[in-house]
């Protein structure tokens, strides 16, 4: 066992997914809000809202108190949702010893500021090491023991290499980076790649179709984040490519999910009624299309679904991102 102790804040799949990968070394207590949850986890070891009959390891506590979660914590993983990021945030803050490292598992941005997690946390607890952990991690399939691969991104390396050994556990492999920007914006920006996707395979679109959008989204995202700040090789690796690869194929991705049911002529209201987990795309497209005009960079797929998501056309509109009438270069935009 590793001599830290961790509050992670967020009682979803994947809070919870990564909360049992890291009681395998380390104490480790999880916040959540639901009293029924914190009572699953604490008696039933289960999460079963989230994580079907899954069983958590005895070792891991779950409370409803941030206090409790977070006041001798060494290291701080916050897994909330984006929009409501700050506000729990602001509740750490209260209790939070100074100089812990808080690493972020959110992949969204805040919608009034365009800001990243880490600049979130930035923001509230300046003065922490921040750090995000991103990859193409399907909660159920690690619980169920499949082999998978992440990124822990931080600019300290010296903490980077012990939050590496934190996180890492049994056929969960992680790896380092020190391009937080890179890492982070890799996880924001492919849900709205994976909705595109999802929208092409709820109107029936094929392999082709599918791999074109992939990897001229993958195009898209890359020149937004290197714009940003982040390294091209970033968007190259599990970050990058990996993760949208997993969420724009996986039955599990809830971004996909919501463009199929776009392609199906719903409303995004009437799929954020039925959905009980947040669809990260759906909620950070505002803020990706506005980032994309601050930095002047074309990103015609996203652009696309963010008009769809709006109400301004169908699904059907979502091939113009892809398909042009004179195609330049491959690598230019559109």
């Amino acid at each position: 066992m590793i001599n830290l102790k961790v509050g992670l804040l967020g009682g979803g799949s994947w809070g919870t997914t990564v909360a049992s990968l890291v009681a395998r070394n380390a104490p480790i207590t999880l916040w959540a809000r639901n009293a029924d949850t914190v009572t699953e986890i604490n008696q039933q070891h289960r999460n079963s809202k989230y994580l079907g009959d899954a069983t958590l390891p005895e070792r891991l506590r779950a409370s409803t108190d941030i206090q409790e979660t977070v006041a001798d914590a060494d290291v701080v993983v916050m897994a909330i949702p984006s929009q409501n990021f700050r506000l729990v945030l602001e509740e750490v803050k209260q209790h939070v010893r100074p100089w812990v490292p808080i690493v972020s598992l959110t992949k969204g941005l805040e919608l009034d500021t365009r800001m990243r997690m880490t600049e979130v946390i930035n923001d509230v607890l300046p003065g922490h090491p921040v750090g995000v952990l991103t990859g193409p991690n399907l909660a159920r399939e690690i619980m169920a023991g499949q082999a998978a691969a992440s990124v822990i991104a931080m600019a300290d390396k010296v903490i980077l290499a012990e939050l590496q050994k934190l996180f890492k556990s049994g056929l969960f492999r992680v790896y380092t980076n020190d391009d937080v920007v890179g890492c982070e914006l890799g996880g924001v920006l492919k849900n709205i790649i994976a909705i595109a996707v999802g929208m092409g395979d709820g109107q029936g679109a094929g392999d082709n179709t599918r791999a074109a959008l992939i990897t001229r989204g993958l195009a898209e995202v890359t020149r937004l984040g290197v714009a940003m700040g982040g390294r091209p090789e970033t968007f190259a690796g599990l970050a990058g490519m990996g993760d949208m690869i997993a969420t724009c194929t996986s039955p599990q991705s809830r971004n996909r999910h919501v463009g199929i049911e776009l392609a199906q002529g719903r409303t995004m209201e009437a799929i954020a009624a039925d959905m009980f987990m947040v669809a990260e795309g759906a909620k950070s497209a505002p803020a990706v299309m506005a980032l994309a005009e601050e930095f002047g960079v074309e990103m015609p797929i996203a652009r696309d679904v963010y008009r769809v998501l709006n109400g301004e056309c169908t699904a059907r509109g979502i091939y113009k991102g892809l398909l042009r009438v004179d195609p330049g270069a491959e690598h230019e935009p559109g």
